[in-house]
């Protein structure tokens, strides 16, 4: 167990494998193994070049002090063991440890005053997802999440390409709750982080099974629902032969598959966002981060192909335990070299002005250090960073205190920063959805879109 897990318990719980209950509920394409729940998405038409959003979920809460927010004239016990150095915009300092995200400055801002009221992972996830806290199992969402959300609202760019992503598994937080199965995230399950070719298993017909043995048994299934549907009074039949056509088109669509090959990119690029091998306990460095700069290219690359939003997992940021060495060895010259690289990337391609970045965790970690050398939950105020669609490079909105323990101006919360990722998207945040047991609830219960960002 890596130096910097074994402070939070929580960790095993939160790692184990998605619950499939509610994908057998949707239905399955037995000869894939491909989930109608994953592939079917809402149903506004297609468009040009949409608005999109990466979500770089920085899961575990990624320490304020020592990237976003450091605190130089603080005591050591608040300031930690990294200095800071000037970014390209004048007036900004960032951790030393964070290079090239400060010659990067210019396309990309930070909010320094985000706070909410909950320490927990899970619980945190929940608000920073939803806007709304915890039900009893905090793993299990009570809200939809914002990519379930943009699916209900907004629907496929493309009927050939699913309109949520989780890369590379559903975690904490990210379920579609009251809204269905159907707007749960496309899960890639293949790991750009994993050694060797990056391929979707959910793209792989069975063995011995081809695309015109599935359209047989696609025939033979639509005859045995014909039955079925003269007899059906719920309209839930014409539900499901919508469902499984949009499956059909997205199984057999080269447009998803072009999407979701990573191996397209040109190595060089590749390179650029950087390849690091995966954690190891036996080696040195046990900073216990994977390789998530991959996922980040893959993200990239599904927005570029019209996906509307992704969200990438980049845990483990809980640094409870050795958190400087974790830090200085592994997290932020990954995470700098990898978010810098994106953010150029993007621009190359003429992409950041419709594609909304935003990276942020549940909380940040505590003004004091403790005696293990690393920082414990802290969630009274917490930092994130915001690039590209409408917002300003260069910027900061709101401050915190000398110790980084409080918002001293402009202080923001969750749902402000979701109701600004609602903006970009064009998402109503006060549209209603009924319950399990029938309750309406707007989308978010609070929150006004950071203005500062761009006004």
């Amino acid at each position: 167990m890596p130096a910097t897990r074994t402070g939070c318990p929580e960790f095993r719980a939160t790692l184990r494998e998605p619950s499939r209950r509610s994908f057998v509920k949707a239905g399955v394409l037995g000869a894939t193994g491909l989930s109608l729940a994953q592939l079917l998405r809402a149903d506004s038409p297609k468009s040009a070049r949409a608005n999109a959003v990466i979500l770089l979920w920085m899961r575990g809460g990624p320490s304020h002090h020592d990237m976003w927010d450091p605190k130089p004239d603080a005591p050591v016990e608040i300031r930690g063991e990294f200095g800071v150095i000037p970014s390209a915009v004048r007036g900004i300092t960032l951790s030393d440890m964070l290079p090239l995200s400060a010659k990067a400055m210019a396309k990309w801002s930070i909010v320094r005053s985000l706070h909410h009221d909950d320490a927990g992972h899970s619980t945190g996830d929940q608000i920073c997802f939803t806007g709304y806290g915890p039900g009893p199992n905090p793993d299990e969402n009570v809200h939809p999440s914002l990519g379930s959300v943009v699916s209900k609202q907004l629907g496929h760019l493309s009927p050939t390409l699913p309109g949520y992503v989780m890369i590379p598994r559903v975690v904490p937080g990210a379920g579609a709750a009251y809204l269905g199965v159907a707007h749960q995230p496309f899960e890639t399950q293949a790991d750009p982080a994993a050694a060797g070719p990056f391929k979707l298993p959910n793209f792989s017909p069975a063995a011995g099974v081809t695309l015109e043995k599935i359209g047989e048994r696609r025939a033979l299934l639509a005859d045995f629902d014909t039955v079925r549907r003269d007899i059906d009074q719920s309209g839930q039949m014409a539900a499901a032969d919508k469902f499984r056509q949009r499956a059909w088109d997205i199984l057999t669509s080269s447009a998803a598959r072009d999407a979701f090959d990573l191996d397209k990119e040109p190595p060089k690029l590749r390179e650029r966002y950087g390849f690091t091998p995966a954690y190891d306990p036996k080696a040195s460095n046990r900073c216990g981060c994977p390789n998530w700069a991959q996922r980040m290219l893959l993200a990239r690359r599904l927005v570029e192909a019209g996906v509307r939003l992704v969200t990438v997992d980049l845990r483990w940021w809980d640094t409870h335990v050795k958190g400087f060495e974790s830090l200085r060895d592994g997290f932020l010259p990954r995470w700098d070299r990898a978010y810098a690289a994106l953010l150029e990337d993007l621009d190359d391609r003429g992409l950041l002005d419709t594609t909304l970045v935003l990276a942020w965790g549940e909380f940040g970690r505590t003004p004091k250090v403790n005696a293990d050398a690393g920082r414990d939950h802290y969630p009274n105020v917490f930092s994130a960073a915001v690039a590209g669609g409408p917002v300003k490079g260069g910027r900061v909105v709101g401050e915190s205190d000398a110790k980084g323990a409080f918002p001293k101006s402009a202080p923001k919360t969750p749902q402000d920063m979701l109701a600004t990722v609602y903006k970009h998207l064009g998402i109503d945040p006060k549209a209603s959805y009924p319950d399990n047991t029938g309750r309406p609830h707007p989308v978010l219960p609070s929150g006004t879109p950071i203005e500062e960002l761009w006004g």
